[in-house]
């Protein structure tokens, strides 16, 4: 089975989806014949999305939802409209997820929550996210959980006496951190549920030329970014990895954890420690305001929202 086949009729959940590697993403999966439902932040990049898409393919079959994913109580929100929307269509399940939207900042930013704006972006978005759609993905039977994290994760490490960095904050420390904590969190969900049912994989999409370094940032760290992202790939070459671990029938139930194009690859030997995973996932919890003892499996244990 080629893997246009393998996406043929499945259901896909994408975040960030207006722009960049989501936006290819979104056109590669309708391509195949996915069903998907995309986000993003503002109702007026998702229409603008959707009817980029839509020119490509005028038979797609694709949906676009808004939400600010800096807000756990928008993310709840979107988990239901996500929910409802597939019940619009007669549908019970989630094939994939692939948590894509990503964000950068040259200051500190506190969320609504009282969260550092990208680790609330980068890592409490798809953590909550994925809680809350888990009994889709279950209902699967061969779910996936993608997670575009990055190799800023290398030579890193959770500073847990100040993990916000409220203290001392600074851009790349902040997203190296973020990133990290997305392969912690796929390494400590595959542990937990024993790629049974749901199978959770990061993505390293490598250096993609994207504005994502360009939205938030200003000064020298700005020129940095867009310096250095006029030598990255095309996004389209970023999706194609999403793509493949989306829709590719021989990895379900692969012990790699970590992918970048489309090969499996060593990630850092502290991003699969059990001890940091864990706690990571009960630090998690507790700020997302949920319990989950079967991660979202059977009885909703939603503490708040």
């Amino acid at each position: 089975m080629d893997q246009q086949s393998a996406l043929s009729q499945k259901t896909v959940v994408l975040t960030g989806a207006t722009s960049g590697i989501g936006l290819e993403t979104a056109v590669q999966l309708c391509r195949a014949g996915a069903f998907i439902i995309a986000t993003g932040r503002s109702q007026e990049r998702c229409k603008s999305a959707e009817e980029t898409v839509k020119k490509a393919y005028p038979d797609a079959k694709i949906t676009f939802l808004s939400a600010d994913l800096s807000s756990l109580r928008q993310i709840f929100r979107l988990s239901a409209d996500i929910r409802d929307t597939l019940l619009l269509h007669g549908l019970g399940h989630i094939d994939s997820l692939i948590n894509n939207a990503g964000t950068v900042s040259s200051w500190y930013v506190s969320t609504e929550d009282g969260f550092e704006l990208q680790f609330a972006v980068n890592h409490l978005a798809p953590f909550l996210l994925t809680h809350e759609l888990m009994p889709l993905l279950s209902a699967s039977g061969a779910g996936r959980v993608i997670t575009v994290s990055s190799g800023s994760h290398f030579r890193t490490r959770i500073n847990w006496k100040d993990i916000l960095l409220r203290r001392h904050y600074h851009i790349l420390r902040a997203y190296k951190q973020s990133k990290l904590a997305n392969v912690l969190f796929c390494t400590e969900l595959n542990r937990r549920l024993g790629r049974k049912t749901v199978t959770a994989f990061a993505a390293d999409p490598g250096l993609v030329n994207t504005q994502i370094g360009r939205k938030g940032t200003t000064g020298i760290a700005r020129w940095i970014w867009e310096k250095r992202a006029s030598g990255g790939a095309a996004p389209w070459l970023a999706a194609n990895c999403l793509v493949y671990l989306a829709g590719e029938p021989s990895i379900q139930h692969s012990e790699n954890v970590y992918w970048k194009e489309c090969m499996p690859l060593r990630p850092s030997r502290y991003s699969q420690r059990a001890d940091q995973a864990g706690r990571l996932w009960a630090l998690s919890e507790k700020m997302c305001g949920i319990s989950s003892a079967d991660y979202g499996i059977g009885a909703d244990k939603r503490t708040n929202g």
